[in-house]
């Protein structure tokens, strides 16, 4: 057993040597590597902090272009009914009568459907019986007093009478009215769920109306359009069930309350559906129009460096500069830049995050200079 602990502990005595061994020369400076004292009479390595040896970095660039286009923002939204209501019975019973066909068009008031009444109608008659009592004993007292064969007071009590009467009329006409479910607006039915001779129950959903002559569009903005949206602005609709047609509504409201998590605005527009071609519901995409922008400075979105201000890297003479912009809209992946950069700028969209600034760069892709032509060549 001794002998085999020697063994043991000599393979890992060389074992730790060699690992430091590997370590001393991984991490030993090369003496042609970055940060080595150039060789006597060799040229000095520009661009300290490239990459290695110095030699200039492959960067992809465009040029900052002055293009005009439409000014706009874009949202995703739903359609609703400018009315919308699901019409529930008031009261308990049997649906005796169905006024309407699936889908129809109806007028306001018109009933829709209409429950077993005979017992509201009885109580109405019986009230109306009452009342006609109650006028007669009125005008019956007040000849009596004329004549003063009774009291003011047998009068006053004929009068409170007839009043209850009347009151216990309309209580009894109610009664019977709630028996008849009509239509609030005008509008379009939908499909009814019950059938003559069901029994429902009170709040129980019976049909839903909607008019859609009108439709409304809700969407939602970023917080930084909150000052440049207001009232009667155009707003252009398009639906993936309807390719190639364009609706235009206009912006109607603004909610005064922004989404304090999204850090949104909603907005509601309005839109004019008398061809019918749209439904509450269905799904549209939603451009905010503000008008056309002239020379507007355009870069690709992936040019941007992020970091506590948005920054790009520019290509001058050879070298990477960096310069801090401001940034607008953005579309269509590109980005506008307002201030930091001018139309014919080169700027880096590739290769950015190994950069610093001042590091020797050689631009390829799209607007990088062409290559200076060799000894000899026309």
């Amino acid at each position: 057993m001794s002998k085999q602990r020697l063994v043991v502990l000599t393979l890992v005595a060389l074992g730790l040597a060699g690992l430091g061994y590997v370590a001393y020369s991984v991490n030993r400076a090369p003496a042609g590597g970055p940060g080595a004292a150039p060789a006597a009479g060799a040229p000095a390595k520009p661009g300290a902090g490239g990459p290695p040896g110095g030699f200039a970095q492959a960067v992809e660039v465009a040029r900052v272009a002055a293009s005009d286009f439409s000014d706009e923002a874009s949202a995703v939204g739903s359609l609703k009914s400018s009315e919308s209501v699901v019409l529930r019975p008031e009261v308990a019973g049997r649906v005796a009568a169905i006024h309407f066909k699936d889908g129809a068009v109806v007028g306001k008031g018109t009933v829709l459907v209409s429950l077993d009444a005979s017992v509201q109608e009885a109580e109405l008659a019986q009230a109306k019986a009452n009342l006609g009592l109650a006028q007669a004993t009125y005008r019956r007292n007040e000849e009596l007093l004329g004549r003063k064969f009774i009291s003011q007071q047998a009068l006053d009590n004929a009068a409170a009478a007839l009043k209850v009467q009347e009151a216990t009329v309309q209580v009894a006409e109610a009664k019977v009215g709630k028996m008849r479910i009509k239509a609030p607006f005008n509008g379009a039915v939908g499909l009814r769920n019950v059938s003559v001779g069901d029994y429902v129950k009170e709040g129980q959903e019976l049909i839903n109306v909607e008019d859609i002559a009108s439709l409304k569009v809700d969407f939602r903005l970023p917080e930084l359009y909150l000052g440049r949206i207001s009232r009667g602005q155009t707003v252009e609709l398009t639906s993936d069930a309807l390719p190639g047609q364009r609706f235009t509504a206009i912006l109607d409201a603004v909610d005064p309350l922004v989404d304090q998590n999204g850090r949104a605005i909603s907005c509601r527009a309005r839109l004019d559906n008398a061809a019918g071609k749209l439904r509450p519901g269905m799904f549209v995409r939603a451009r905010l129009l503000f008008g056309d922008r002239k020379n507007v400075l355009m870069l690709p979105e992936q040019a941007l460096v992020s970091g506590a201000a948005p920054m790009v890297f520019k290509v001058v003479e050879g070298k990477a500069v960096a310069a801090k912009v401001k940034v607008g809209v953005r579309r269509a992946g590109q980005v506008e830049i307002a201030e930091g950069v001018a139309a014919g700028d080169l700027v880096v969209t590739a290769g950015q995050l190994k950069l610093r600034d001042g590091a020797p760069v050689r631009a390829i892709g799209e607007g990088a200079p062409a290559p200076a032509a060799k000894a000899g060549e026309k």
